[in-house]
Parts: structure tokens; C-alpha cells; sequence
């Protein structure tokens, strides 16, 4: 990260879980380094669009007693600037980001072996069933899609409600044993239940999480971390979402026929016509 004022608020703000209005008021601090530190709270959040007491909210959650304590930290470590905040901008700063959270992976997978265990166990359910709700439903959805190339039987959770659990019963009478589960902050409480459940039902559980410490570790049998960004208003998940590719990847390795069906699968699409060429 950059040592520009701009840097140094986004490094603050990194590692907090901050609501949509808190990381509103994280940007426009970021708009406007150079000034912050001379800000006062109703200053701050004229500047945000924002109430008085959600900028008190924010020095809370980012760890400050309220924000005369905030200030004083920033005033007390960043340098006046009169200018616009030199270095990268807020858009490069999460970038920037999310290559340290590949970075982080990569390093984390120079162990092959969880990534080999959840390809054994995904590969060898018929059904599999892949869980991801709310802001993990397009990760979720982005796996089926693929892994329904290779493998028999998916069936993806993408909606919760009385239903789902209904959904895991039917699976399970089906033959399922492992279910593989996206779950990205914030955490909807029905997929926490959703995992205790299945695990009551005798699944497996894999789960691809931002934290090992996430909320639903401990329903989990397996969990391989994937951090997500945080620097924009709503997470960015490109780790989580190539750590899904790589499950594909070993899901396939341990399917013998995985080849012989996207072969098919390419046959019949260039019958059809189904692809622009």
C-alpha cells in the first residue's frame, strides 16, 4: 500500500467488517485525506451523506473510544496536506487489494492436500449439492454451472427458506454425502443453520470462507479460507471465486470421465451451433 494519506487511511480501514453506511464514510475519507484529520464529526458527515452518530458509529467499529479519539490518531499520524493525496486512488488501493488476497491464496495452496481432499469428496457424492445465499449465490451459481459439465448430479442452494432444508432431505435420500458451501460477510444466519443441518443429515461440509474464524467454521468438516476485499463499498470475492475454479479443477482430476464429458458437451454445442465462432 501506498504511504500517501489515502494509503494510510485504507490500511486503517483493512481488516475491519464495516456496513455499507461506515464504509461510505471510509470512502469519502479516502476522497478527501488530505483534510480528514481537520474534520469535525459533523463535518465528516456532511462530507458522507451520512448522521452524526453513524460517523460515531464508524470511530467505534474501527476501534476509537468515539471520534474526537479518531481524529486525534489521524492528526497525531498523517501529515497535513493542502493538496489532492498523492499515490494510488481509492479504485487502485482495492485492486491492489485483492492481488495481495491471490498473493495469499497462492501461498496457501502451495499445500495441495486440502484442495485434493475437497476434490475426493465433492467427486464422490451423487448428488452434490452446492450452497451459497445472498452475497455468495453468484459464486455458488458460478460452480454449478461449471462442475455440472463434469459431474452427474448438482444441485444448487441458492435460495433459502423452509425449502432448503426440504431440498438437503431429498439429496440425502438420493445418495448425496458432501456439501460444498460459499459463504462470504455478511454471514445470513439461515446458512449457518443451513450448514448445521446438513451435517445433522450426515453431509460433509466444505466450505469456502473469507476467515478460518468465519461464522461458519464450525459447521464445517473442511474449510479453505479465501480472504475478500474491502475497499469498495460492496466486497470484492476474486479469491474466493478462484479458489471455486481450483475446486473444480481437483473435483474433475478424481472424475474419470470428466474429459469424455466435456468432449461431449463441445460436440453438441458445435451441432447446435450454440457458441459464436
Amino acid at each position: 500500500m501506498s504511504d500517501s494519506p489515502a494509503g494510510r487511511l485504507q490500511a486503517l480501514f483493512e481488516g475491519h467488517r464495516l456496513t455499507p453506511t461506515q464504509r461510505r464514510i471510509a470512502h469519502s475519507m479516502v476522497r478527501r485525506a488530505g483534510d480528514v484529520p481537520f474534520l469535525s464529526s459533523v463535518e465528516l458527515a456532511e462530507l458522507a451523506g451520512v448522521s452524526q452518530p453513524s460517523v460515531t458509529r464508524f470511530a467505534v467499529a474501527l476501534g476509537f473510544d468515539g471520534y474526537p479519539a479518531l481524529r486525534k490518531h489521524l492528526r497525531e499520524s498523517m501529515p497535513a496536506a493542502a493538496e489532492e493525496p498523492s499515490g494510488h486512488n481509492e479504485y487502485q488501493q482495492a485492486v491492489l487489494a485483492e492481488i495481495e488476497n491471490l498473493r495469499h491464496l497462492a501461498g496457501l495452496l502451495a499445500d495441495p492436500a486440502p484442495v485434493e481432499r475437497a476434490g475426493r469428496l465433492l467427486a464422490g457424492s451423487r448428488p452434490l449439492l452446492v450452497l451459497g445465499l445472498r452475497a455468495a449465490s453468484s459464486q455458488a451459481r458460478g460452480f454449478a454451472y461449471f462442475a455440472a459439465k463434469v459431474h452427474p448430479d448438482v444441485r444448487l442452494l441458492d435460495e433459502g427458506g423452509s425449502m432448503l432444508t426440504d431440498r438437503v432431505d431429498a439429496a440425502v435420500r438420493a445418495g448425496a454425502t458432501a456439501l460444498l458451501c460459499f459463504a462470504l460477510p455478511r454471514h445470513p444466519k439461515e446458512v449457518v443453520e443451513a450448514l448445521e443441518y446438513a451435517r445433522g443429515a450426515g453431509l460433509t461440509v466444505v466450505t469456502v470462507a473469507e476467515s478460518a474464524f468465519a461464522p461458519v467454521a464450525a459447521h464445517s468438516d473442511l474449510l479453505i479460507p479465501a480472504a475478500v476485499g474491502t475497499g469498495l463499498a460492496f466486497d470484492t470475492a476474486c479469491a474466493p471465486m478462484l479458489l471455486g475454479r481450483v475446486l473444480l479443477e481437483a473435483m474433475a482430476d478424481e472424475l474419470p470421465d470428466a474429459q469424455a464429458r466435456l468432449e461431449e458437451f463441445d460436440t453438441k454445442a458445435a451441432a447446435r451451433g450454440l457458441f459464436v465462432e
